[in-house]
């Protein structure tokens, strides 16, 4: 124990002879070390905003999406030409028995008005189950009817920054705003649900009964999206499958001839496959540039002890004259080393701390610290330490006592 305690009090003891010298060479631990906290809490953070992102769209959700079309050899592009139709929607409800819900959704983007106040805000159309695929509760009000979609009715639900911009604290519910001068009467608010995973804001809609929209604001024939909520997550694929068999039959698409689907299906597990493979890219080139940190500050430690080896050359005679071996001399090297970069590795943890705690605070990102991030990090500086201290240590350790002693 007097020994060890004698090797941490010589190497603190050169280190502090030489306080700048020891800061800038464990600059490389501490950037890299930093990189490493913030890349796995960063990491984490997107994880965990992005699983709740895909919760906020509602459970087991599948959209059917119009696909590319080509005609007369031109390609049109996706969503440019859309397929759906109202049938469509009823024969999925009819022939899928794992579809609990399905409703055909619409979208524009018009100004609404209400006294003195406007907004410009997306419209969207959907039917009775839109809520209940959506999982997006009403929280002022009643959603609109069936009855209210199969006559067209000019009634509407807000969306909370919708109805908070229009109406401020006032109650919406009941009172009559204008979608392009068009009147419609508030029936309800929705709750609020906050950012999307493209980062737009869910709350700043209105929905509107799909006929209505589809008949009386954008006046067009053609159905947007299909909107599915699966009964169980372990049937999503079979589902999605049994869509996908039956719009084929229905558009007639002969896949053996080489035609192309004219619709596309997206489910949350493929949205979060997505996600994960753009967190993966970005934690990929975070790590990229933590592990170059770490293998330049490595290198910076070990010529630092290099030097400091031959700045000791006497110093390390003289030790050894006394009776210290030469496991002695490598131990105080290799500790001095060790110590370097176990102070680069804390100072780097604080950092990196901090840098997640900036990033929360003014990019409004969920950021999360494992402890195992902090024990990795403190792990990673110290086998750098030992690394690339080992052969500094050596050498010192391999001295000729003789030798050293006459070093000038």
């Amino acid at each position: 124990m007097t020994k060890t305690s004698s090797i941490l009090k010589v190497a603190f003891r050169a280190m502090g002879r030489n306080k700048l010298r020891s800061l800038l060479t464990a600059l490389g631990i501490i950037i890299g070390v930093a990189c490493v906290v913030a890349t796995i809490g960063i990491g984490e953070g997107a994880r965990i905003q992005t699983e709740s992102q895909l919760r906020s769209l509602g459970t087991n959700f599948l959209m059917v999406f119009p696909g590319t079309v080509t005609s007369s050899g031109a390609r049109s592009g996706w969503g440019s030409n859309s397929k759906l139709s109202e049938e469509d929607v009823v024969a999925i409800r009819n022939e899928v028995p794992t579809a609990a819900y399905v409703s055909a959704s619409i979208r524009t983007v018009a100004q609404v008005v209400y006294g003195n106040q406007n907004w410009s805000t997306s419209i969207q159309g959907g039917e009775v189950d839109w809520p209940l695929i959506r999982s997006w509760n009403v929280a002022q009000g009643q959603f609109f009817t069936d009855a209210d979609n199969r006559a067209a009715a000019k009634v509407c639900v807000l969306g909370q920054t919708v109805a908070t911009t229009l109406f401020g604290s006032d109650d919406p519910v009941g009172q009559t705003i204008r979608i392009k001068n068009i009147p419609f009467k508030v029936v309800g608010v929705l709750e609020a649900k906050g950012g999307s995973m493209m980062g737009q804001d869910q709350d700043d809609t209105v929905i509107a009964p799909y006929e209505t929209v589809r008949k009386k604001i954008m006046g067009t024939t053609a159905v947007g999206m299909i909107m599915v909520a699966v009964s169980s997550e372990d049937l999503v694929q079979r589902t999605q499958d049994d869509i996908t068999a039956l719009l084929r039959q229905r558009h007639r698409i002969n896949r053996a001839a080489g035609q192309e689907d004219d619709f596309m299906i997206r489910s949350q597990t493929e949205m979060l496959q997505h996600a994960d493979e753009q967190a993966n890219t970005m934690k990929v080139l975070l790590w990229s540039i933590a592990g170059v940190s770490l293998l330049v500050g490595g290198i910076g430690i070990m010529n630092i002890m290099l030097v400091s080896v031959t700045e000791r050359t006497r110093e390390i005679g003289v030790r050894m004259a006394i009776g210290a071996r030469g496991g002695d001399i490598r131990a105080q090297f290799l500790v001095e080393a060790v110590v370097l970069a176990v102070f680069g590795g804390l100072v780097g943890i604080a950092l990196g701390i901090g840098i997640q705690s900036l990033v929360a605070k003014y990019a409004h990102w969920p950021t999360s610290v494992p402890p195992t991030a902090v024990a990795l990090a403190f792990l990673f500086s110290a086998l750098v330490g030992v690394t690339f201290g080992f052969y500094p240590a050596l050498k010192a350790s391999r001295l000729d006592p003789i030798e050293a002693l006459r070093y000038e």
